[in-house]
């Protein structure tokens, strides 16, 4: 098993990790300012492609977890990367809201409505039906579909709502094309996140609530893996998600405070 004391960077899952609406987590604000003060390295990584880093870092700054934009890692971003380093300057044809369409045009990529080389999706909650027509059309047609995370489930105030997964399963069962996944469980955005933290993967720990996705996706990275049981997987229902994903973290800690504690102690 790895040991903390190696961590030369950390990528750090958002939602049920650092906190739950609108309310910082216990420990977040001090887990980041430990990190900070010993200059490790980290990124906050998130599936949410429709904000952007500015909106998720001032976001995150308003509960009292610092950040900044550079510090975020979106799967809009990670998509762009992964069209970027295989196409540059290619056309592309979106479904999705302002994060998503910022990060492809930041990229240098090109927006169109007619012939793309790829078709990018992810959460667009005020889709059409002529947008998914044309989507099916171009990916029918030979353009490259690529989602940006599989979450079928949105949480909102209202409660949860179709996301960018479920979207994508539209897409899928109409083009019988089955889309590049970006997101968590993915690897593409760990390792797009590795790239621009630039440490190594076995030198890295992600920490996140979410054992089919975040500790899913940090072992398909190759990267240590924290399970905190702040989010969604607990002390009762921990083994049944570990069954559920067929996956187990290198870590597990109770909470924020027990992490940094981790660190405190190994380093």
């Amino acid at each position: 098993m790895r040991d903390l004391s190696a961590a030369k960077g950390l990528l750090i899952d958002l939602d049920g990790t650092l906190y739950h609406g609108h309310e910082m987590i216990a420990g977040a604000d001090r887990l980041i300012r430990s990190l900070r003060a010993r200059r490790i390295p980290y990124l906050y990584v998130t599936n949410n492609s429709s904000a952007t880093p500015e909106e998720v870092a001032d976001r995150l700054s308003a509960m009292g977890i610092p950040a900044v934009a550079d510090e975020v890692c979106t799967s809009a971003q990670a998509a762009a990367g992964y069209i970027v380093a295989k196409s540059p300057g290619a056309s592309v044809y979106v479904i999705g809201e302002a994060g998503l369409t910022a990060a492809l045009e930041a990229a240098g990529l090109h927006l169109t409505e007619q012939s793309p080389d790829y078709v990018v999706q992810g959460i667009d909650r005020s889709l059409s039906y002529d947008r998914v027509a044309r989507a099916v059309a171009f990916i029918r047609g030979g353009a490259v579909s690529v989602m940006t995370n599989p979450d079928l489930l949105l949480p909102t105030a209202g409660g949860l709502m179709p996301g960018a997964g479920s979207i994508g399963a539209m897409l899928q069962a109409a083009s019988g094309v089955k889309p590049v996944l970006i997101g968590k469980p993915s690897d593409v955005i760990m390792n797009y996140a590795l790239d621009r933290l630039g440490v190594r993967a076995e030198e890295t720990w992600v920490v996140g609530d979410n054992i089919a996705t975040d500790i899913a996706a940090g072992i398909a990275a190759g990267c240590g893996t924290v399970l905190v049981l702040t989010g969604l997987t607990n002390a009762d229902n921990r083994e049944h998600y570990e069954k559920e994903a067929g996956c187990r973290a290198e870590l597990v800690c109770e909470n924020l405070d027990a992490l940094i504690d981790r660190l405190d102690r190994e380093r």
